[in-house]
């Protein structure tokens, strides 16, 4: 019987980079992570394989995996070049990444109905509110709800650029920028395509718009883990991904697919956001101002933080004002920035803006791979 993944996962991350205390899952140094039957096959990046305290991860990521079950284990051990992290992530951003943008990073699920668009849109938001640089990718092709909910409806326009030919020129609202498939497409029409097309518009949504200079883009992902997370993974390095869940089993089932989904493709997880979480009536006593609510009951963000070991980056209450903004395109976060989620997705933003700022210095940490 084969050896499940999600259990090879969580075998790996007990073995630990002793520079800094985090898991190699986490830190990327697992690569091209093969299953067959009950024999495991791996590449293991390590920054200096002649340090003793690095050479003995590969025995440790041995023992780890026979441990769960696996009869041979074969890993082949390379080297980061010293001192090439940071220079080597600055290159590999300036040759594959999009022009101008610092960081990406996807808004993801493995399911629909969590409020990703929400988040994303809202995250958006409160981080050009802080400050930032930010722009909004809708990648959600059979689905576009960011042009509603972001209060944009003119397509982009074009620009001729001599090295890049033509270009696209994302509009602007709430500080963000915008590109979404429901720019291009006409009212209530459907698109209809297979994935190849797919991943050709994620690429052109990538590389043929004028994003301009960017502290972040935020990527709202469609459901599931298919094409479009697929190409979005192979055509641009990610700084992270984000995973939304309401607090229901039903919802974080799909969840942990996507989180090992990312991990597989060397992605790390910045957090958790578990939306939905609470309902305070907007009538309770002042005097009661924990009355809470748990329509959808409780707890799923939590099991996912301790079982993934990623940080929980928000609770979002469920407030009533939350869809009437969307639906009239102006984000909870700018039509009403002193309500209690407004607040949330404010502190979100900062979470978010600090998982980045440590991803990179455990990044240079370790040898800068």
């Amino acid at each position: 019987m084969a050896i499940k993944l999600d259990t090879v996962i969580t075998a790996l991350r007990q073995v630990r980079e002793p520079a800094t205390g985090k898991d190699l899952m986490s830190l990327g140094q697992i690569r091209d992570l093969k299953i067959e039957g009950d024999g495991i096959s791996m590449r293991l990046v390590l920054r200096d394989p002649g340090d003793p305290a690095q050479a003995a991860l590969e025995q440790g990521v041995k023992d780890a995996l026979m441990q769960v079950g696996a009869t041979e284990v074969r890993v082949r051990v390379e080297s980061a070049a010293p001192h090439a992290g940071a220079s080597r992530g600055r290159a590999h951003r300036e040759k594959h990444g999009v022009p101008g943008v610092q960081h990406i990073i996807a808004v993801s699920s493995g399911k629909g109905g969590v409020g990703k668009s929400t988040v994303s849109a809202n995250l958006a938001t409160a981080l050009a509110k802080i400050g930032v640089r930010v722009g909004l990718l809708d990648c959600d092709v059979y689905g576009p709800n960011i042009p509603t909910m972001m209060g944009v409806d003119e397509p982009p326009q074009g620009r001729a650029d001599e090295a890049r030919g033509e270009m696209m020129l994302p509009p602007e609202n709430h500080g963000v920028k915008v590109m979404s498939m429901g720019l291009l497409t006409k009212g209530d029409q459907p698109v209809i395509w297979r994935g190849p097309m797919l991943h050709s518009v994620v690429s052109q949504f990538l590389i043929k718009v004028d994003w301009g200079r960017l502290d972040y883009l935020i990527v709202d992902m469609p459901p599931g883990t298919g094409d479009v997370q697929i190409s979005l993974t192979q055509l641009v390095p990610l700084s992270g991904a984000i995973v939304v869940t309401t607090p229901q089993e039903v919802s974080a089932q799909d969840v942990r697919k996507a989180i090992l989904m990312f991990e597989k493709v060397g992605v790390p997880i910045l957090g958790v956001v578990e939306n939905m979480s609470f309902f305070i009536p907007p009538d309770a006593p002042k005097n009661e101002p924990e009355k809470k609510y748990r329509i959808f009951g409780e707890g799923a963000g939590t099991l996912l933080s301790e079982k993934f070991r990623i940080p929980l980056l928000a609770q979002l209450p469920i407030e009533m004002g939350v869809c009437e903004a969307g639906d009239s395109g102006t984000p909870i976060v700018a039509r009403a920035p002193e309500s209690a989620v407004a607040r949330a997705f404010l502190d979100l933003a900062r979470a978010v803006s600090h998982q980045v700022g440590a991803s990179q210095a455990a990044e240079i940490e370790i040898g800068k791979f």
